[in-house]
C-alpha cells in the first residue's frame, strides 16, 4: 500500500482520542490503530516511535473514497486478512468496512443511523453498533454485534452475513483461539467460547431503526447528560474524574462553542445560525464500583450518542442525555 506523505510526530508527546483497538500491519509494517474519538485510522510506527494518520478526516459519517477523504464513525474494532487487508468495524453506523488499495469500503452498513438485525447479502445485512471482530481459518470474518447479543459472520466469497451466535450480554470483541471463537461478553464481565461452525436463523422480529430529529433553537441550548450510580454503587473517582465527556458536531461549524472533552455532564451550546441541520455527537462514560462488598467490583458505563438535529426558531432550549438508561 503506498501512503501519501502525512505528518509524523513523536508519539510520546501526541494526545490520542478513545483509541479503542490496535491491529499489526505487515504491508504498513505498523501499528493501526483505530482511533474512535476523532473518527479516524492512525499508524504508529515502533521502531521510529512516530505517529501518523492513516484514514478518515475526523468528520462522523459513512463516506467511501481515498482513505484521507474517507468518513469514518467511531471505528473500534480491526482485523487485517491473509492479503493484507485492512477490516474495520465502525460502532455508529453499525456498518462493516476495509481499507485496501489505499481507499475505505463500506460491506455492510448504510447510514449513520440505520441499525438493525437481518441475515442474507452485505446489501441488505445489518448490524448494530459492531466493536470487535477478527479473521477466520476460512477467509471470513467473525463480528462482534454488539447491541444485538450476537456473533455474526461475513463470508467475502459470497457475500454473505449469518448469524453464529445470539443472546451474548454485550459481546465486545471476539477472537479465533484454539479452534473455536473467544468472546468478550462485556455486561457479563466474563469471557465464553462459541463453536466457529455453529450457525443459527436470526429472530423474525430483524428491523431497521432511523433515529427522529430533533428540532432546537439556534443561540444557546442547554446540554444535560444524565447520570447516577446504580443502587449499590457509588462513583470511582480514585483514579482521577468518574466521568468523561466529549462533544462534537457535524458539520463543525454547527457548534459556535460548545466543543468540548472533559469532566463535566452539563454544558452550555452555542448552535449558528443559517445552518438547517446537522448531527450533535456526544461520547459519555462514567465510572462507579460497588459499595459494601468483600470483593468490590468496578463498572464502566459509557453511552455514545449522534443527535441529528434541525434548527429551528421555535426549537427545545434544552437537551437531556440519559446515560446507563438513567433519567
Amino acid at each position: 500500500m503506498q501512503l501519501d506523505p502525512l505528518p509524523r510526530n513523536d508519539s510520546a508527546s501526541t494526545p490520542m482520542s478513545s483509541p479503542w483497538d490496535v491491529v499489526w500491519s505487515d504491508q504498513l509494517q505498523a501499528v493501526v490503530i483505530a482511533m474512535a474519538g476523532i473518527h479516524q485510522l492512525w499508524l504508529f510506527d515502533p521502531i521510529a516511535a512516530t505517529l501518523s494518520v492513516l484514514a478518515g478526516t475526523t468528520n462522523d459519517g459513512l463516506v467511501d473514497g481515498a482513505a484521507e477523504e474517507a468518513w469514518l464513525a467511531q471505528t473500534s474494532g480491526l482485523a487485517v486478512d491473509a492479503e493484507g487487508t485492512v477490516w474495520l468495524v465502525d460502532s455508529e453506523t453499525s456498518s462493516l468496512r476495509r481499507l485496501r488499495d489505499d481507499r475505505i469500503e463500506t460491506v455492510v452498513g448504510t447510514g449513520l443511523f440505520d441499525f438493525g438485525l437481518r441475515d442474507g447479502g452485505a446489501a441488505q445485512a445489518m448490524l448494530q453498533h459492531p466493536l470487535g471482530l477478527c479473521c477466520l481459518p476460512d477467509g471470513s470474518l467473525a463480528i462482534a454485534d454488539t447491541y444485538n447479543g450476537a456473533i455474526r459472520r461475513f463470508d467475502p466469497a459470497n457475500q454473505q452475513v449469518s448469524t453464529i451466535a445470539i443472546g451474548l450480554r454485550e459481546p465486545s470483541d471476539v477472537d479465533f483461539v484454539d479452534g473455536a471463537l473467544l468472546v468478550t461478553e462485556s455486561a457479563a464481565h466474563q469471557l465464553v467460547r462459541v463453536a466457529v461452525d455453529a450457525s443459527i436463523a436470526t429472530p423474525a422480529s430483524a428491523f431497521r431503526t432511523t433515529r427522529p430529529a430533533t428540532v432546537i433553537r439556534p443561540g444557546l441550548v442547554a446540554l444535560h447528560i444524565a447520570f447516577t450510580a446504580p443502587a449499590g454503587q457509588k462513583l470511582d473517582d480514585r483514579y482521577g474524574t468518574a466521568t468523561h465527556v466529549v462533544i462534537s458536531s457535524t458539520p463543525p461549524e454547527l457548534l459556535l462553542d460548545g466543543a468540548y472533552a472533559g469532566p463535566e455532564l452539563r454544558h452550555t451550546l452555542r448552535i449558528a445560525e443559517g445552518i438547517a441541520s446537522g448531527v450533535l455527537h456526544v461520547a459519555a462514560r462514567a465510572a462507579s464500583c460497588d459499595v459494601d462488598a468483600e470483593f468490590p467490583a468496578c463498572h464502566v458505563h459509557q453511552q455514545d450518542w449522534g443527535v441529528p438535529i434541525v434548527i429551528a426558531a421555535d426549537g427545545a432550549t434544552t437537551l437531556t442525555l440519559s446515560l446507563g438508561g438513567t433519567n
